[in-house]
């Protein structure tokens, strides 16, 4: 059965795929402000709040994105339309993005569990093994904690900002640099509130369509705007407050700042005198504040932290948390609270961990799949997981964590290549004349190209380390794809358009079968198994045509939507070969029309039910499952979820 005839289940709504994109967008601010605040320290509210408003811009320009690319809209799908090279160089630039999002997340989670120094390390690869250890079951329910967890995060943080809109001061901050350069090197340090954003456009393949679509002229317009402009928001102004909030705590709070003067030091009565002038060299981090300054009036004071400003930068939500805590209600309250605070962000890193893993398994494949990568790559174990894809999105970002002394040159690892992942969809889609856009859409699209083409730029020059990794990930992934299709026997030639369209896979999409209407049954089996000899008795009974369908199971997140260069034969699948050559003969004997339907899925269950009502059935045979027990609480039940959303016209029937 070729790619085209069946499409990917769309049966994720709004709500759902909002919840996976915060998993990952969501994540970012508890590492961004941190990163913000060791960059800039009190010159950085500017900079956050520029950083937060391009991240709103980002997501304008991601529903644009949706809008046109409906069956998937990652870098790669959008790139492809323009170059192949490009559309390479994009996914490789994602590569190293899902690599280092991977290590980041861990590392950060590790923090904000209050891991010792000395074992964070260790105790990052750790987790980035146990998640690849999950992975080898398939991706498909693990993902859910991240839906899970977005909404006590987002409550997490309305709280925080809640407890501190009280104390909310301009007091301690610091005027910019007077530099450009210097104050556009700490708006690229920041960049990282971009995270996750991509993940929405490889999303739109499985979104629920929106009323009056159909499956072969689909829009999730609608759907993706609801998904992307809530999270949008939460991330923009959720960031903005908690940075201003973290530049509300007097440097003398910490540990490497001297103290304003003795009376911050304990509860202090409101004072009518003005709030203290904070002096010093801004780049530096060097404060001091004059002796005889005093808390603004009717502020409450708590005893000075230990920590340092570098110490509670690596996890400044669980510390804004504490400080406004302890400030309200108190410092068991506090401490309590940034205790639930801690273990709620680093379940979430902990989820951006394993999101970032399952979508490097998905692209390494689908690089692959098309040819771009060795077709080794392409191989799966007994669940459906590429084999090799998973020991390289565990191995990667091991071997990062082993290179990495700490979160700050992760994060500068991290940015080169959100960015020019980001920079390559937007450019592509910008430069894109088939897509029709309206000059409002391509004007903001194309400005925020450059502004991200200039980043990208920034970074490359400003930090060797960044460049260095996206060089290695480039130059590697680009050896590898030239050594796979020189050894596949593939060349590159120009022809002419017309050549071109006329030998496109997608010309033979419209020779669809024309089927005879009538009573019809339909069975679905994984081996040569008794089901099939009872199918073979209902339709020579019922003299009615007997669809065979056998679904190779996929268990693996991909990209964009599961498409193929070359159409899909069941006479190279070994197992389907013998269940189909049987049936035929079998048909052949008894009088039976026997159909062979063959198709590779990372949902069985949902290409099952799309085959059985586009077909239109009249009976739908399952056999009972007998998958081991572990597995069936890992991946679910295939013929449960069938029983629970196929139409009520046709019967189903289980033969076990």
């Amino acid at each position: 059965m070729s790619s085209g005839a069946f499409h990917r289940p769309r049966n994720l709504d709004w709500k759902r795929a909002a919840g996976l994109l915060y998993g990952d967008w969501g994540t970012s601010k508890a590492y961004v402000i941190g990163l913000a605040f060791l960059t800039a320290s009190y010159t950085s509210l500017p900079m956050i709040i520029l950083v937060s408003f391009l991240t709103g811009l980002v997501g304008y320009n991601y529903t644009v994105v949706c809008k046109h690319f409906p069956d998937g809209g990652g870098v790669y799908s959008a790139a492809r339309d323009q170059s192949r090279n490009l559309a390479v160089m994009g996914a490789l630039l994602l590569v190293a993005n899902f690599t280092v999002t991977a290590a980041l997340s861990g590392w950060s989670a590790m923090q904000y569990f209050k891991v010792h120094p000395a074992w964070i390390g260790p105790a990052t690869m750790l987790l980035i093994a146990l998640v690849g250890l999950i992975n080898l079951y398939g991706p498909k329910h693990t993902g859910s904690l991240a839906v899970t967890m977005a909404a006590p995060m987002i409550v997490v943080v309305l709280a925080i900002v809640a407890l501190s809109i009280p104390h909310l001061t301009t007091d301690y901050l610091q005027p910019l640099n007077p530099s450009f350069g210097v104050n556009w090197q700490y708006f690229t340090g920041m960049i990282l509130a971009l995270s996750g954003v991509e993940a929405i456009a490889n999303l739109t393949g499985v979104m629920k369509l929106d009323s009056g679509s159909t499956v072969d002229h689909p829009s999730v317009v609608s759907t993706s705007r609801k998904a992307i402009w809530p999270v949008a928001i939460e991330v923009v102004i959720g960031t903005s407050l908690l940075g201003w909030a973290m530049l509300s705590i007097p440097p003398s709070h910490y540990a490497d700042q001297p103290p304003a003067s003795q009376a911050e030091l304990r509860p202090a009565a409101p004072l009518a005198t003005p709030s203290a002038n904070v002096v010093g060299d801004v780049g530096s981090g060097s404060f001091q504040l004059a002796a005889d300054s005093a808390p603004a009036s009717g502020r409450r004071t708590i005893a000075r932290s230990t920590k340092t400003q570098a110490q509670v930068a690596d996890y400044m939500v669980r510390h804004l948390a504490e400080y406004y805590g302890e400030l309200t209600f108190g410092k068991k309250f506090g401490k309590l609270f940034g205790i639930l605070v801690g273990i709620l962000v680093g379940l979430l890193l902990l989820s951006a961990v394993n999101t970032a893993v399952s979508a490097l398994i998905g692209l390494i494949y689908t690089l692959a799949r098309d040819g771009e990568m060795p077709r080794a790559l392409t191989r799966l174990n007994h669940y459906g997981v590429p084999r090799w894809p998973l020991a390289i999105s565990v191995l990667l970002p091991i071997f990062v964590v082993v290179l990495s002394p700490g979160l700050e040159s992760l994060a500068n690892l991290y940015a080169i290549g959100v960015v020019g992942a980001i920079a390559v969809n937007l450019g592509s889609c910008t430069f894109n004349l088939k897509l029709s856009m309206t000059w409002l859409e391509r004007g903001v699209m194309c400005l925020t190209f450059f502004v991200l083409f200039a980043v990208e730029l920034t970074i490359a020059k400003t930090k060797p380390d960044a460049l260095f990794f996206a060089c290695c990930i480039l130059g590697i992934g680009l050896a590898v794809r030239s050594f796979s299709q020189k050894r596949a026997g593939m060349r590159t030639v120009t022809v002419p358009h017309q050549v071109a369209a006329a030998v496109a896979p997608e010309s033979f999409a419209r020779l669809k079968l024309n089927l005879q209407a009538g009573q019809s049954i339909m069975v679905a089996a994984r081996g040569a198994t008794p089901i099939l000899r009872f199918a073979m008795e209902e339709a020579a009974l019922r003299h009615s045509t007997l669809y065979v369908l056998y679904v190779r199971e996929l268990a693996v997140n991909l990209p964009g939507p599961l498409t193929f260069t070359t159409p899909l034969k069941w006479e190279n699948n070994p197992e389907a070969a013998e269940i189909m050559y049987g049936m035929l003969e079998l048909g052949q004997k008894n009088g039976v029309t026997v159909v062979p339907l063959y198709a590779v899925s990372e949902d069985p269950a949902g290409t099952i039910l799309d085959l059985a009502a586009t077909i239109g059935v009249d009976m739908l045979i399952l056999g009972a499952s007998h998958r081991h027990r572990l597995v069936s609480i890992l991946k679910g039940d295939v013929v449960t979820q069938v029983a629970r959303s196929l139409p009520e016209n046709i019967q189903l029937v289980l033969h076990g």
